[in-house]
């Protein structure tokens, strides 16, 4: 089989009564290229593999699955499954087992416009919400991206406003990153990984909602605010040490500390470094970054 020009990479766990839509809505697109989807399990117990498998004997030259022997955490599974595609993919949408695509030309619209603008790394467009059996306005993220002084968009602007780029919306180009350490223990990958490629070009949104992001079923959904707190400074600081010699981090620094100002009583960047070393999970970042710098 040749070498597809795009590879849908799909994270799923326990995601039974969700991953038949996800899976239909990815099979449905209608394209002028060749695309595969890839498929990371992370040893789901509730059935979804056995859907899977299903899927795989229906659709054996399109569907490749990554099944891994035991449940090895979001994080790893994430890693194994965003670094899977061949290097010669030319473009990757990434989305999770709970969400959706309604338009079956989304692939297309968005491989349109970034094989005509070469310009823009990253394409991605406007989401449906679905909470309750209701569907929301995803006014968050829109609010983030209408922040925005001046287009087109680019990674100072993710910087400054937050994640405006919904995960099942995103369609890239493969930069063949090579990924910090730092990225092995980040609490958020997407927003991690959007930084990272906005840097090789410009983003552009679609004004057309063509997904849907499934809300109150995920990892994080509910947390009480210590443990949010606590994720948004361990992803924040691995950003950061990513950053660490680059322009780009006094800008994300001011934001981090905006964000998590509105949890908690946190107003310097004193305040903040002292929060951050409350977390014992941190010190194996620093340790890591240590061992790292004495090889160099």
């Amino acid at each position: 089989m040749d070498t597809p020009l795009l590879s849908v990479c799909l994270i799923t766990y326990n995601h039974k009564d969700f991953i038949r839509q996800a899976i239909d809505g990815v099979l449905m697109q209608e394209v002028d290229f060749s695309y595969e989807l890839i498929i990371a399990d992370d040893f789901s117990t509730d059935g979804t593999r056995d859907i899977l498998l299903e899927y795989k004997a229906k659709y054996p030259d399109v569907i490749k699955l990554i099944l891994q022997e035991c449940n090895i955490g979001p994080a790893k599974n994430w890693m194994d499954l965003i670094t899977s595609p061949d290097s010669k993919v030319k473009y990757i949408a990434y989305f999770e087992g709970d969400d959706y695509w309604t338009d079956t030309l989304k692939l297309q619209k968005q491989v349109d416009f970034l094989e005509s603008n070469l310009n823009y790394s990253i394409c991605f467009h406007k989401v449906k919400i679905l909470r309750d059996d209701t569907f929301l306005e995803d006014t968050i993220t829109e609010a983030r991206y209408n922040n925005i002084k001046e287009l087109p968009a680019s990674v100072e602007d993710l910087l400054t406003q937050g994640n405006f780029i919904n995960t099942a919306s995103a369609v890239f180009r493969n930069n063949n990153i090579k990924f910090p350490f730092e990225f092995s223990y980040s609490t958020v990958g997407d927003y991690f990984l959007h930084i990272i490629n906005a840097q090789y070009g410009f983003i552009k949104q679609l004004d057309e909602v063509m997904s849907v992001y499934r809300k109150g079923v995920g990892v994080y959904s509910g947390l009480p605010t210590e443990k949010m707190l606590e994720k948004i400074i361990i992803y924040q600081t691995c950003i950061l040490s990513y950053l660490k010699n680059n322009d780009h981090k006094e800008i994300l620094l001011d934001k981090t500390i905006k964000t998590i100002k509105e949890l908690v009583n946190i107003s310097t960047e004193k305040e903040y470094l002292a929060r951050v070393l409350s977390f014992k999970s941190l010190f194996r970042i620093a340790l890591l970054k240590l061992k790292k710098k004495a090889v160099e």
